[in-house]
């Protein structure tokens, strides 16, 4: 039975760090502007989620 455990090379595990790292700023900064624009919208954030319920209702209906 071959053993293929912690077979990685170093240079591919630096690239899945680095590619997560990338993924994680992209993140942060996407939630940055969407967490701004939540807070400009205040009193409408709960019919904005309505309407997203709403599109996601139909769209899996196929009415959209």
């Amino acid at each position: 039975m071959m053993n293929d455990r912690g077979d990685i090379e170093v240079e591919t595990l630096l690239k899945v760090v680095l590619g997560l790292l990338a993924l994680l700023l992209v993140l942060e900064i996407v939630g940055f502007f969407v967490e701004g624009l939540l807070a400009i919208l205040g009193p409408l954030r709960p019919l904005l989620t309505l309407v997203v319920l709403v599109l996601i209702v139909l769209w899996l209906l196929d009415r959209l």
